[in-house]
């Protein structure tokens, strides 16, 4: 339900505090990119978001929309149903479709597994078919389902894709603490609707 101004102002503080990108719905990537000119900061779309349920068809033309709309990074939910059913060439289907969309113009794929619904050697499938389609990174969670971002499915993701994969830690991640956890976990990215107060407890603690 986040507004014109809401979505303006996450720009305006992504510029201030110098964060990688702004990660988004695809309706507000045009938005953003016009918001964010002359800044060092990317926008990323969300794909299928945020249940992941959308065809693959349609995941595949709102990559090619988000993309032409100025988003430079894809992060994109797997289809968790076909996943759990055991139809994994569906869901490797469905990951290597928006990778080929998004690669084709240099953008970068995260796959999101929503681990909260899984188990774990569900976790460890799902980063598998996502490195056997060349995403780029495994994500953890939308943020949106019934849990985020754990210190454990981080370290399992990362023993998983070793170092061919990024590793994006989202979801719950609330305070400078929680971060660096992530990051000492094997996380080399962080998604965080809270990451002014994380900068702002680093500097804190610097002092």
């Amino acid at each position: 339900d986040a507004t014109a101004a809401q979505i303006e102002q996450l720009c305006r503080e992504a510029i201030t505090h110098g964060f990688g990108a702004v990660c988004v719905n695809s309706y507000w990537v045009k938005f953003c990119q016009k918001t964010l000119i002359g800044s060092q900061v990317k926008t990323a779309a969300t794909i299928g978001f945020p249940l992941g349920a959308a065809s693959s068809k349609a995941k595949r033309a709102e990559t090619k929309r988000a993309i032409k709309d100025g988003a430079v990074e894809i992060d994109m939910v797997i289809n968790v149903g076909e996943l759990k059913s055991g139809n994994l060439v569906a869901v490797a289907r469905d990951i290597r479709g928006v990778v080929l969309e998004a690669h084709q113009h240099q953008a970068i794929v995260k796959v999101i597994i929503e681990t909260c619904l899984l188990t774990d050697e569900e976790k460890v499938t799902a980063c598998l078919i996502a490195m056997e389609a060349e995403a780029d990174f495994v994500k953890t969670s939308t943020g949106f389902s019934t849990g985020g971002a754990t210190v454990e499915d981080v370290a399992l993701m990362r023993s998983v894709v070793g170092d061919k994969l990024g590793v994006k830690a989202s979801g719950g991640i609330r305070s400078f603490d929680d971060a660096i956890r992530m990051v000492d976990a094997g996380a080399n990215r962080i998604g965080a609707s809270s990451g002014i107060r994380i900068v702002e407890e680093e500097l804190q603690q610097e002092r």
